[in-house]
């Protein structure tokens, strides 16, 4: 089966690098409009000209520098604040010293602190302190005195810059986090399904030969206590382990997490099927089927599911309640749930064994049956008294909105197919 992938990007940085995008192209035409409209007072045009036309062209130019932060790098940001810099110096050249002095705008304006801005998005605070101070003191070289005004605008944008980087590295703090909590939950739903299908195969097995194996002896009884040992082990593994680390939440470095999700297979999407058709097969001579007379459609992943936790409930009667046991399985078809009750006239079970047998790591009530209708939406309720049998009572709503977890258990048996 051919595996196919979806990439999600996940990255609140875009939308930073999107403005500061649009904040540079603005910010270049104001400080021409604010030359043209004063041209007259400057004492050598000539000067902001040549300024101004390298600042258009290395705006427009630099357009994909700022698009996002792998392309906004070191040397584009010396550069660019390089550029800021010598606009502002180069402001007492060009213009009249009493228009500084009044507290004219310099020759870059407000299109420095886009450099600044820069600096903070791409590398945090201590980048966007660095890159304002040099502005601030710029500012107060070329005006000659640090006035109040003067102050209050390199105040202005230092503590602005820092602010935003700062909030930057916060975010990226918390895409990491949130790629590690998504990795966690998926290996934790993989894990679990792979218990299920180990307690209903592996550990069912080797329960028997150990079984056997004692009841025979000899040789078989070796062959039984091995499979015993091999029984525990297993169990263990299943009930324990370790998530390991994602290669997902180590992708954040460029500025945006990157999420390999399977997609659901073309088969998945068919429409729903009628679960009495899955259901039908456990009927037997000492396990009674009763289903409506209509069909009962259901989402095919959470059918399958729901069938494979009632086949789980009929072992855990065969194996606890004898094999002369008889079982019941009803099919309820409400308007907005489908209720499968699988009941038994076995022994029941004592109070607080399934607790206990949890601990143990025992999972076939945990995982086989309450597992498999979380992971699909459901709710799994079992019902017993010492002496009067078992009743578990299986509920799928019929509308799941927990499409994600519908997903997982896709993608999952798609990985084990493959």
């Amino acid at each position: 089966m051919a595996k196919r992938e979806r990439v999600m990007r996940m990255s609140v940085e875009q939308p930073l690098w999107r403005a500061l995008t649009a904040y540079r192209v603005l910010t270049m035409f104001y400080a021409i409009g604010l030359f043209v409209t004063k041209y007259e007072e400057f004492i050598r045009p000539e000067v902001a000209i040549g300024y101004f036309v390298v600042l258009f062209v290395w705006t427009l130019a630099t357009l994909p520098k700022v698009a996002n932060a792998a392309s906004c790098t070191k040397r584009f940001l010396a550069a660019d604040l390089s550029i800021a810099l010598t606009g502002i110096l180069l402001t007492p050249v060009a213009d009249a010293h009493d228009r500084i002095v009044a507290g004219g705008p310099t020759l870059p304006s407000i299109w420095a602190a886009g450099s600044v801005l820069a600096f903070a998005i791409k590398g945090g605070w201590r980048w966007a302190a660095f890159a304002s101070a040099l502005v601030g003191v710029a500012n107060i070289v070329q005006r000659g005195a640090a006035s109040q005004d003067t102050i209050h605008n390199v105040l202005l944008v230092w503590v602005a810059s820092i602010a935003i980087g700062y909030v930057v590295e916060v975010a990226r703090a918390s895409e990491r986090t949130l790629a590690r909590a998504l990795e966690i939950e998926a290996a934790t739903r993989e894990r679990e399904r792979l218990a299920r299908d180990i307690h209903d195969s592996v550990l069912q097995v080797l329960a028997m030969v150990q079984r056997r194996g004692s009841a025979l002896g000899g040789d078989a009884a070796e062959l039984g206590r091995m499979a015993g040992e091999q029984e525990v082990a297993l169990r263990s593994l299943v009930s324990g382990g370790l998530v390991p680390v994602s290669r997902v939440s180590e992708d954040v470095a460029e500025g945006a997490v990157v999420l390999a999700v399977d997609e659901p297979d073309a088969a998945d999407d068919a429409g729903p099927c009628d679960l009495r058709s899955l259901l039908a097969p456990y009927a037997t001579a000492r396990v009674t089927f009763s289903e409506p007379g209509a069909p009962v459609p259901l989402d095919p992943a959470a059918a399958k599911e729901l069938a494979a936790a009632v086949g789980a409930a009929l072992d855990n009667v065969h194996r606890h309640a004898g094999a002369d046991a008889r079982a019941w399985i009803l099919v309820e078809d409400e308007p907005d749930a489908v209720i499968v009750t699988v009941r038994d006239d076995g022994p029941g079970i004592p109070e607080g064994r399934l607790a206990q047998a949890e601990g143990e790591g025992r999972l076939g009530v945990a995982l086989s049956i309450r597992g498999r209708l979380r992971e699909i939406g459901g709710t799994a309720e079992v019902i017993s008294v010492p002496g009067q049998g078992t009743e578990v009572e299986l509920k799928v709503p019929k509308d799941l909105k927990d499409s994600r977890a519908l997903k997982g258990s896709k993608s999952s048996r798609g990985k084990a197919e493959r």
